[in-house]
């Protein structure tokens, strides 16, 4: 039986379908600059976990007030006095949840705002388009705290902007805005005016695609990028031989073939 949302489960979150088959998810501690504790890092592994088998088309994933996520939650972590072995298992949760968000095959569509720091910026590396408005900047100010990134910046973030930036970003605070930080990959949007209103535009043309397609274009593309060349291109061809098939692609052919489909033209 195929797993439903309800989103009264929900309370750092808030869930809701706006249209049909695409949810916004809504981190909602605005009075903590809607930093991740325990408890939140439990409900994204709770949505995620359910979206790919529950209809849902696309996501957007947005923060309330005035930042999207300004990472770990610093109070906690410090009144929770953790030993070693329990701030591993807790990093381990994290991974989970971009995990299931990266690898689950339903394309999320981050509205950045204000801060995306720390874990935030982990947060968002795990979606699959990120949208920043001109208030976003970003952030892993770890090495000043006396810490070490551990939801997975280390791969994503070192994905988006390379090694060395991510490393001067660690050792000195470095903070990337505007027009700079799109450029350098920290989102593929850029807009002068609201994010969310982007990124649900970005999600609506996302949701018209078949849902076998973009499963393989959100998760079979990050699986070969863990692959070696040789293994990348022969799970390339099983994919393709799946999706290319698909009988629901068949209409979307025939449109294409009698050029009655709209076709690929240059911005002008």
């Amino acid at each position: 039986m195929a797993p439903t949302i309800d989103p009264t489960r929900f309370t750092n979150l808030a869930v809701e379908e706006r249209e049909s088959g695409i949810w916004v998810v809504t981190l909602n501690r605005a009075a903590k600059r809607n930093a991740l504790d325990s408890h939140t890092v439990e409900e994204l592994v709770e949505f995620f976990s359910a979206a790919p088998r529950a209809g849902v088309r696309a996501v957007v994933l947005a923060g309330s007030g005035d930042h999207f996520c300004a990472g770990l939650d610093l109070i906690e972590h410090h009144d929770e006095d953790r030993s070693p072995a329990d701030f591993m298992h807790l990093c381990l949760r994290w991974h989970e949840a971009f995990n299931k968000m990266e690898y689950g095959g339903v394309p999320i569509i981050a509205a950045l705002h204000g801060a995306v720091v720390g874990g935030g910026l982990e947060l968002a590396s795990s979606a699959h388009v990120r949208v920043m408005d001109q208030t976003a900047y970003f952030a892993l100010p770890e090495g000043q705290r006396g810490l070490f990134t551990g939801g997975g910046a280390t791969i994503r973030v070192t994905d988006l902007v390379g090694k060395s930036r991510m490393i001067d970003m660690m050792l000195t605070g470095r903070v990337y805005q505007g027009q700079e930080a799109a450029d350098l990959g920290f989102a593929q949007y850029i807009v002068e005016g609201s994010s969310f209103d982007a990124a649900m535009d970005v999600a609506r043309k996302a949701a018209q695609n078949l849902p076998l397609s973009n499963f393989a274009i959100c998760s079979a593309v990050s699986h070969m990028q863990n692959m070696s060349a040789m293994d990348a291109a022969y799970a390339e061809a099983v994919v393709a031989g799946v999706v290319n098939t698909q009988p629901d692609a068949r209409a979307r052919l025939a449109a294409f073939a009698d050029k009655s489909a709209a076709r690929v033209r240059r911005n002008d």
